[in-house]
């Protein structure tokens, strides 16, 4: 067998790219399917933690996206040879519309090929808190930020090119069929294995009109797509770091009183060895403080945090259920502390509770003083176990134990 192509048959190599192709694709698809199954039960309410289902929904995950990288590679390696080799011409060019839906098909899945493993690695290089991929190389991509509203963008890209690819995938498997059941000609023969003596296609001529019908096909998913709002993603403005904090009544503020104009609290774990941010949006702040002479005791202060308004990647939902926050049962964390001033900087010493655990902790902290307005900045370290959240998970091999969690806020003293 010839490993090049000629005008009436597939060469070897163009078969073995075939093949393994279709091997790869019908390998990641229902990989894909069941890992996103458990996804759906890992991020529902009643959720257990169970470190069975997350190490199995990891490793399908996992598993996806290495065939799918393979999918990426072995389908530029494919384009690149058939674009130094002759086409193999079509049996009966005569037909007019299925020779053109043959070769816009053609073109859909080509261009599928490379845009739904492409799409899907750069949604899982956006992503923060993933399954990594089995290669030495591609966690992150070049000039693909981490951001919500990019790794949104282009998992409803993935999730319709999938689906665009899939219809495609049926149409070839369905047109293949037709020509050896119902025609009886030599179509699917030129792709199969061996050697078979194969008929001479007539002379024929190609047009752009297939790629057209194929680019059409592919505006239309696209816009349609974004009418229905798949083409989701978050804006910036909504993925911003900048949290919307509320702070005591002016009206009820005592000497001392500080009122908070900006800030945010963030978080930060560790999850499959990859750091995984995030912030609370909603949080109370109530501060009293006054600058002693010496250091000493300084104030107090009192924050309350809404679990739900919590962000934190693709694990938001996940984090929300009754193994790890519990947000339907305990919507609320209260940090209240004393604040003293130390020789250097400034700490708040107080207790934490999240969900029904009450544990003590304290926050180191800088503190700008600029007439009537403070800038703060600190960060603390805290061990989720303490507070009961991921008691299903008692290794770090999925979930790390710290917790990181910095504060900075900008606050002008009530008058």
């Amino acid at each position: 067998m010839s490993r090049g192509n000629t005008f009436s048959s597939y060469g070897s190599v163009s078969k073995g790219f075939h093949w393994l192709t279709a091997l790869l694709i019908f390998s990641a698809f229902p990989l894909g399917y069941f890992a996103n199954q458990l996804a759906h039960e890992i991020q529902s309410p009643g959720f257990d933690g169970s470190q069975a289902v997350i190490a199995r929904a990891t490793l399908l995950f996992s598993l996806h996206k290495t065939i799918g990288v393979a999918v990426f590679l072995t389908a530029l390696l494919r384009i690149l040879w058939a674009l130094g080799q002759p086409k193999p011409g079509l049996l009966h060019p005569d037909r007019k519309a299925e020779a053109l839906a043959a070769e816009m098909v053609h073109w859909l899945l080509y261009g599928s090929l490379v845009a739904v493993p492409l799409t899907g690695w750069i949604h899982h290089a956006a992503t923060t808190g993933y399954a990594p991929i089995w290669w030495p190389f591609g966690q992150s991509l070049p000039f693909v930020p981490k951001s919500e509203a990019v790794a949104g963008l282009f998992s409803g890209l993935h999730w319709l090119l999938v689906w665009t690819l899939a219809a495609a995938l049926g149409l070839h498997i369905a047109g293949a069929l037709k020509h050896h059941v119902i025609d009886r000609d030599a179509t699917l023969r030129r792709m199969l294995p061996g050697r078979a003596r194969l008929p001479q296609p007539p002379a024929q001529a190609h047009s752009l009109l297939p790629l057209l019908a194929a680019l059409a096909v592919w505006a239309g998913v696209l816009g349609g797509g974004s009418v229905f709002g798949i083409l989701g993603g978050k804006t910036p403005a909504e993925t911003g770091t900048a949290a919307p904090v509320v702070a005591a009544d002016p009206a009820e503020a005592a000497a001392g009183s500080w009122t908070v104009q900006s800030g945010t609290l963030g978080i930060s774990v560790t999850q499959m060895g990859s750091a995984v941010s995030g912030s609370f949006k909603e949080w109370t702040a109530v501060i009293n403080f006054e600058e002693p002479a010496a250091p000493g005791p300084a104030g107090d202060v009192e924050v309350s945090i809404a679990i739900p308004s919590l962000e934190l990647g693709s694990v938001t939902q996940q984090a929300m259920g009754a193994d790890y926050f519990d947000s339907a049962s305990f919507p609320t964390a209260l940090f209240t502390a004393e604040i003293e001033k130390l020789a250097e900087g400034y700490q708040a010493v107080g207790t934490l509770t999240i969900k029904d655990q009450t544990v003590p902790a304290t926050l180191p902290f800088e503190l700008a003083l600029e007439g009537d307005t403070a800038k703060m900045t600190g960060a603390l370290t805290l061990n989720r176990l303490d507070f009961g959240i991921g008691k299903s998970l008692p290794d770090e091999s999925s979930l790390g134990f710290a917790v990181e969690v910095s504060v900075e806020l900008e606050a002008r003293r009530a008058q």
